[in-house]
C-alpha cells in the first residue's frame, strides 16, 4: 500500500476510494487494454464496473447524499479553469478537479477517510 494526498489521486485511485467509501468490493481489472474497478459480491460473483468519476448515473447520487457542492471556477472571460467543490456539512477543505465529478468525489474521499490515504500499489 502507498500513501497518496487525495488532492492528487488519479481518477482510477479516487473510484476504487469511493468504493471503499461506500463499502463495496471493489477490485482492480486490469486486462491489458482497460483499467478499472469493477465491484464483486462477497461470493466472488462479478456486479459490474464503478466510475462515479466519470459515470453520472453512480457519481450524481453521491454528490446529493454527501451533500457535496460543486462549483465552476472560471476565469475573466468566462473559460472554465477547473471545479472545486465543498462539503456542505462544513468540515473539510475545497477540493479540485478538471471535471464537477473528480472535484466531489475527492471531497467526499477526504470528508471519510482523510486528505493522505492508501492505495494498493498497483493503483499507483
Amino acid at each position: 500500500m502507498k500513501t497518496i494526498k487525495v488532492s492528487e489521486a488519479t481518477p482510477l485511485q479516487l473510484d476504487w476510494l469511493m468504493a471503499k467509501c461506500e463499502g463495496k468490493n471493489g477490485i482492480l481489472h486490469d486486462d491489458g487494454i482497460t483499467r478499472c474497478i469493477v465491484i464483486a459480491a462477497a461470493s466472488g460473483v462479478y456486479k459490474g464496473t464503478f466510475k462515479p468519476t466519470i459515470n453520472w448515473a453512480q457519481g450524481g447520487p453521491i454528490i446529493e447524499q454527501e451533500r457535496l457542492a460543486p462549483e465552476p471556477l472560471l476565469d475573466s472571460n468566462c473559460v472554465l479553469i477547473k471545479w472545486s467543490c465543498r462539503n456542505w456539512k462544513g468540515d473539510g477543505s475545497d477540493f479540485y478537479g478538471p471535471t464537477m465529478l473528480i472535484a466531489a468525489m475527492r471531497c467526499c474521499v477526504a470528508s471519510k477517510l482523510g486528505e493522505e490515504v492508501e492505495v494498493p500499489d498497483e493503483l499507483i
